[in-house]
């Protein structure tokens, strides 16, 4: 009797248009973020968006301050993410969250990239290895700042932007421009509400930078005025609870709209 029931279900299984059994259905997903301070954990959006993940999937923040596109490799730290991709098995996918640019601007030693050819090549390279190794590359553009001049916020990031969704276009991998949306968004709700996204309230006595992060002072120009501003962690790019938790709504409303099949795995 059992041979003939199983007999059945056998050729019931092998008739046009039977459902086919799919042993990955049951994977989770999970999502590996990679960035530098606006991703990281206590001072970005990342560990705001893994709170957004789904229960059954899994959401691992390794942005850390200060990394570009070339520390991050040079420290080793991509080494882990690899390590991680190669051991996925348990995953029916793995999404790689990849966002530099701040600290590929001038300005800063061992971190600062050339925007021509060292930053695109970078994230090229990200692209291809971990796909290389079984992952899902996805680029995001880097985070406006929220420094406003005469009224107007200072995108001095649109072109590592722009360069980012250029690597992406000839990778073939999907690319969400962060920072085209966080720019009109900061930019109409204007400098003071700007400044509540911040880690910290703004001092009363805040006297804003003469020279701009991300942009370097002129050889000649004169010394910035000296100011006894109270000190506080307060700046312009750097996110307190409330602006991890909007950009990553908007990082979220991004994703899904570019992988809709995502949908159900990261919450509203």
């Amino acid at each position: 009797m059992m041979k003939h029931v199983f007999a059945c279900a056998m050729a019931l299984a092998s008739l046009p248009g039977a459902p086919a059994a799919h042993a990955g259905e049951a994977q989770p997903l999970r999502f590996i973020l990679i960035g530098d301070s606006t991703m990281a954990r206590g001072s970005g959006y990342g560990d705001a968006f893994c709170a957004r993940v789904a229960v059954e999937d899994t959401c691992i923040n390794l942005a850390r301050a200060g990394r570009s596109s070339a520390s991050f490799r040079k420290e080793g730290r991509w080494e882990e993410v690899l390590g991680l991709l190669r051991a996925g098995g348990a995953y029916r996918a793995t999404y790689v969250l990849i966002q530099f640019g701040h600290n590929d601007q001038p300005g800063k030693p061992g971190h600062s990239t050339d925007l021509a050819t060292e930053f695109p090549a970078n994230l090229a390279r990200y692209a291809e290895e971990a796909k290389a190794a079984g992952g899902k590359p996805v680029l995001i553009t880097p985070l406006t700042r929220r420094n406003f001049v005469n009224g107007v916020l200072d995108n001095n990031l649109r072109p590592w932007a722009a360069a980012a969704l250029t690597v992406a276009s000839r990778q073939d991998v999907p690319a969400l421009d962060l920072n085209r949306d966080s720019y009109a968004a900061v930019q109409a709700m204007g400098q003071d509400a700007a400044d509540t996204l911040a880690v910290a309230p703004r001092p009363a006595d805040y006297v804003a930078p003469a020279t701009l992060p991300g942009t370097l002072a002129a050889p000649d120009a004169p010394p910035p005025p000296r100011h006894t501003a109270t000190q506080s962690a307060f700046d312009r790019t750097h996110l307190g609870t409330h602006g991890a938790d909007y950009f990553s709504r908007m990082l979220r409303d991004e994703l899904i709209a570019t992988l809709p099949e995502l949908g159900a795995h990261v919450r509203p």
